[in-house]
């Protein structure tokens, strides 16, 4: 049976990704935005582990933890958190939390963390093939000769068609992540197609690149990760 993971975070763009990230383990996700929900969903299901934003919009990770806590749950807690200081992450650990992770951060990384926390073994994950889409030879996020070939050089073009694609990017990503984590192929498949045009346009290299991983292995762990991974690079690089 599939692990059942509370999720909290308040950002959407954030939570989208970290919520695909998270279903693609696989897993059950409940999701919260603030303090309030996290604790009315923590106090009625069992979760085996809990994701908390270390800042949240009525509260803190810590906080709700210390709160949870107080009512006799021992559910083992993770912290995220877009900061990067070590005196933050000290911090967070010495609140409870038995890993602490810094947003943004590839898809395999958030996955290993969370198995860690699990204490599920990592099986074929971080072998070769995987460790391999994160090294130096990755392609770029973006390509600009590209998108200005596509575009028939015209700067202004690129800039606002690029604009247009990160906005419905998002929402792109969480449909072909669902649609994966359904075994809907026929979705994915035709989701992925449509992508895979618009990189096309915008040069997104490194996200055309694992979409036609996607498209080729729509069942592989592997290949969902690397696009997930994709997606938040080319939302993350200017």
């Amino acid at each position: 049976m599939n692990p059942r993971i509370l999720l909290v975070e308040d950002d959407p763009t954030s939570r989208a990704f970290l919520l695909a990230a998270t279903r693609a383990l696989p897993a059950e996700v409940d999701v919260a935005s603030d303090m309030a929900q996290a604790i009315a969903l923590a106090t009625t299901h069992r979760h085996a582990l809990w994701l908390f934003d270390a800042n949240l919009p009525d509260g803190s990770g810590s906080a709700l933890l210390q709160s949870l806590r107080a009512r006799g749950l021992a559910t083992p807690a993770v912290a995220h958190t877009a900061s990067h200081d070590p005196g933050e992450h000290a911090a967070l650990r010495a609140a409870g939390f038995v890993v602490t992770l810094a947003k943004p951060l590839p898809a395999v990384s958030w996955a290993t963390a969370l198995r860690k926390a699990l204490g599920v073994s990592e099986g074929p994950s971080g072998t070769a093939e995987e460790v391999a889409v994160y090294d130096d030879s990755a392609p770029p996020v973006w390509n600009e000769a590209q998108a200005l070939a596509a575009l028939g050089g015209n700067a202004a073009n690129v800039a606002a068609l690029r604009g247009l694609f990160i906005d419905e990017l998002p929402a792109s990503r969480d449909a072909i992540a669902q649609a994966a984590a359904r075994g809907d192929g026929d979705t994915l498949r035709a989701a992925l197609h449509r992508l895979r045009a618009s990189c096309g346009f915008v040069g997104a290299t490194r996200l055309l690149e694992a979409s036609g991983r996607l498209h080729a292995e729509p069942g592989s762990g592997a290949a969902l990760r690397t696009f997930l991974a994709a997606a938040q690079a080319t939302l993350s690089s200017p």
